[in-house]
């Protein structure tokens, strides 16, 4: 969907808007600090939706909110709004960066298919060719997703790497000595390397993700942070944890599955 006008809001204050959108964001604390200080300076501020989408299981849309500040420079916040979560209510998460938010768009799951029926374009029943065929299109929807070219992107890579290791809720996380290497980092790539739905333990579905960010540091060499996004909690919620290699990664999501 192409950008709407942007329109000022007046109905509020600036200050009042700006609380609001950090209070009901679930990962503002994500935020750097020195841009959240920033932000306390704004004088005028104004929102644009930015992109919406709406199917049967999943409703998102992305606003831009713009405030200008009062050393007179402007500074952008990317706002995700979704039911993707277990009530289905809406949950909103903000970012510093586009890219950012259109990543967390697209890791937003789009349902099981339980409850779809298939049938003939002619409204004919299936027979057992036609359901050999699906099955062959669902094997061939369950491979890995294929890897993607490596582009690295010189954007607050420090900075990145930094929330990554925040987030992450595992005790065998990366240490400080991840952590201070990841200082030196001035450019990073993110790759998605396995994405699927599965049933877990206790006979509902959970969603799993393994993202590669992968970081070029000052002195050449690379760092790659393998992050576990996954529901397998329980109480389904949403958990990051994050490993040093992949193999400890899949160990660990194999393990996920099996906890509950």
């Amino acid at each position: 969907m192409t950008e709407a006008p942007e329109t000022s809001e007046t109905s509020e204050t600036t200050e009042a808007h700006l609380e609001q959108l950090l209070g009901r964001a679930l990962n503002s604390f994500d935020l750097p600090d020195s841009l959240v200080e920033r932000l306390g300076t704004a004088l005028a501020h104004s929102t644009a939706l930015h992109s919406s989408h709406h199917s049967a299981s999943l409703r998102r849309s992305t606003h831009r909110h713009t405030y200008l500040l009062a050393d007179g420079s402007a500074v952008s916040l990317w706002e995700l709004t979704h039911n993707a979560g277990r009530d289905g209510t809406d949950q909103h998460e903000l970012y510093r960066e586009e890219s950012e938010a259109r990543l967390a768009a697209s890791r937003l799951p789009v349902g099981p298919m339980t409850g779809w029926t298939v049938e003939r374009a002619d409204g004919r029943p299936l027979d057992e060719d036609d359901e050999d065929d699906i099955a062959l299109l669902s094997t061939l929807l369950a491979r890995p997703i294929p890897a993607q070219p490596r582009m690295y992107v010189p954007d607050n890579s420090a900075d990145h790497a930094r929330r990554v290791l925040r987030r992450a809720e595992n005790a065998d996380r990366p240490g400080e000595e991840t952590a201070r290497r990841l200082r030196l980092a001035f450019a990073h790539h993110i790759t998605q390397s396995f994405g699927r739905a599965c049933a877990v333990e206790g006979g509902r579905d959970a969603g799993f993700t393994l993202y590669e960010h992968q970081f070029l540091l000052l002195d050449g060499s690379e760092v790659s942070l393998w992050e576990v996004e996954h529901t397998a909690t329980p109480d389904g919620r949403h958990m990051c944890e994050v490993y040093e290699d992949e193999e400890t990664a899949r160990r660990a999501m194999e393990s996920r599955s099996r906890v509950l």
